[in-house]
């Protein structure tokens, strides 16, 4: 099937993250990010876009899923063993670039569309800062609606690996494009107090030379700042007494089915 073809982008926008229990704990930072249009990028090549080469920004494939040469195979094959059969439109990838060869990706998020552009399924993709990854599945999300998925792996010493995500995806096009994928954890399944609200936005701009010198002069060093920051708020959560948790076995399941998901009233 041919998919018009679509142009990569790159987002500059704003990580934010708000803990209310015990203590409140508030951060944001600036950030930016890719937005690859997968099927458009296999069927008309990367353009200005270093893939699986050395740059100063580049993606490489290998980042994602099981580490194989072609992320979108794999991700097509994740959609088939899921029964999800009918997302054969544009598949936007939202994820960290790797910057002068390292990268680490705290969530990335695939958008999977039908052939009419409609929103058919997302793939949040988890990594932990003990090298583990894992992916919930999302069937039939809409933009603008709650979701949820039961919370299976683990992330954070201080979060139960219990409860449940609610994902809310917004996108808009045009000449103020822009994208925010909002998270929100709830500790137990009994209440609707999260525990968490932690989101990402910006502004999506296309994928030039020019976009690609702003953001490695505007954020030289951003992937390491990613992981930087995130040992810098554990240890302000250590301090505040935070409760803390072992990290237990990864789940048995990769890919957190389908079945695990489900619409959230809006």
């Amino acid at each position: 099937m041919n998919t018009p073809q679509a142009l990569a982008q790159i987002g500059f926008g704003e990580v934010r993250h708000t803990r209310h229990r015990p203590q409140r704990h508030a951060f944001a930072y600036p950030t930016y990010f890719l937005m690859l249009p997968m099927r458009s990028l296999r069927a008309h090549g990367p353009g200005v876009l270093a893939r699986n080469r050395r740059a100063a920004l580049s993606f490489h494939d290998a980042d994602h899923g099981e580490g194989g040469t072609d992320s979108l195979a794999w991700l097509d094959s994740v959609l088939q063993q899921h029964g999800i059969d009918d997302a054969q439109g544009e598949v936007w990838l939202h994820t960290y670039p790797r910057v002068l060869g390292y990268c680490f990706k705290p969530v990335s998020f695939w958008y999977c569309h039908r052939a009419d552009g409609s929103l058919r399924a997302v793939m949040a993709e988890v990594n932990n800062t003990f090298g583990e990854r894992h992916c919930y599945l999302l069937d039939a999300p809409r933009y603008g609606q709650p979701c949820e998925a039961a919370k299976v792996f683990h992330v954070s010493p201080f979060c139960p690996v219990r409860g449940r995500y609610r994902f809310v995806f917004m996108r808009t096009d045009g000449a103020r494009a822009r994208t925010v994928a909002r998270i929100d954890y709830f500790d137990s399944d009994r209440d609707d107090d999260p525990l968490i609200n932690t989101s990402v936005s910006g502004e999506l701009l296309p994928l030039d030379a020019h976009t690609l010198r702003r953001a490695l002069w505007s954020h030289p060093a951003m992937t390491l700042a990613v992981i930087a920051r995130i040992h810098w708020q554990a240890a302000r959560l250590w301090i505040k007494k935070a409760p803390f948790f072992r990290q237990p076995p990864a789940p048995a399941d990769f890919v957190s089915a389908p079945a695990t998901s489900k619409p959230s009233p809006p």
